[in-house]
């Protein structure tokens, strides 16, 4: 089945060349197979940084898919999970796949989860027999998709481990990522779908409330083939094979330097 017609003047093709896969897919060739998903996914995840500037250089957030079009693909920014997984879920959607949004709580330290709309992550449906989990709005996390599957040990494509588990008597799924001693929950999901739109009020609460961390300081974060790149602040973080570098960096203007060196971002444009 090939990818239907886009009808909202949104074009997959040029997505498709904001992650670097334009020269090696045609959208309207495309079929919503897994190893599709994944090079998605994979892409996505090593082109479009995770990050909330747009919370800190006075830019309202608006959950719409022209839009965050504008935002994600013209002018070539990030964003955070609603932002990211959002339009995620429109080019999935019109390569013919069949996606839910999903509702989850990130995991806290105290050992419980933050409010439900806390998080979007996507269901993937039906594809090789069942049902996958992808998500490339929560910085630091699985690079492939991983099977909608309990207790099953999957690799990530990012050097780690995960699995999902599933509570009966909540009806709740968990997402765990293995470290050197013990399995650390992430979040906390149902498989209830949802409307972008549901996730309205908490995108504003994230995005306006000084509890929410998004206000408390600046992000941006990329993967990399064999790491990652992170900017908390004034901080640059580069983490490259399993070697981790931190650097404080001087000044505001080589925040913006570095911003636009490594993240292709330039705050004129923010």
């Amino acid at each position: 089945m090939s990818a239907p017609a886009t009808t909202d003047g949104l074009d997959p093709a040029a997505y498709l060349d904001r992650i670097h896969l334009a020269t090696q897919m045609r959208w309207d060739m495309l079929t919503p197979t897994l190893d599709t998903l994944r090079a998605l996914h994979a892409g996505h995840l090593l082109a479009v940084p995770f990050e909330n500037l747009s919370i800190h250089y006075g830019q309202p957030i608006t959950l719409d898919d022209a839009a965050l079009y504008e935002k994600i693909v013209h002018r070539r920014r990030g964003g955070f999970c609603y932002e990211l997984n959002g339009l995620f879920a429109w080019l999935l959607l019109r390569l013919g796949f069949t996606v839910s949004r999903l509702s989850a709580g990130v995991a806290d330290t105290d050992g419980g989860f933050s409010p439900a709309f806390d998080h979007m992550t996507l269901r993937i449906h039906a594809l090789e027999g069942t049902d996958w989990l992808a998500d490339v709005g929560f910085g630091d996390a699985f690079r492939q998709p991983l099977r909608l599957q309990p207790e099953v040990e999957q690799d990530g494509g990012d050097g780690h481990s995960y699995r999902l588990r599933f509570n009966t008597r909540e009806g709740a799924w968990l997402l765990q990522q293995r470290d050197a001693t013990d399995w650390v929950s992430q979040y906390r999901f149902t498989l209830q779908p949802h409307p972008i739109s549901d996730f309205t009020e908490r995108c504003q609460y994230q995005q306006t409330s000084p509890e929410s961390h998004f206000t408390q300081r600046r992000i941006c974060t990329l993967a990399l083939p064999t790491g990652r790149v992170t900017l908390s602040d004034l901080k640059l973080i580069t983490t490259l094979d399993g070697h981790r570098q931190e650097r404080i960096l001087q000044s505001e203007g080589e925040y913006r330097a570095v911003l636009a060196e490594r993240f292709g971002i330039t705050i004129g444009d923010v």
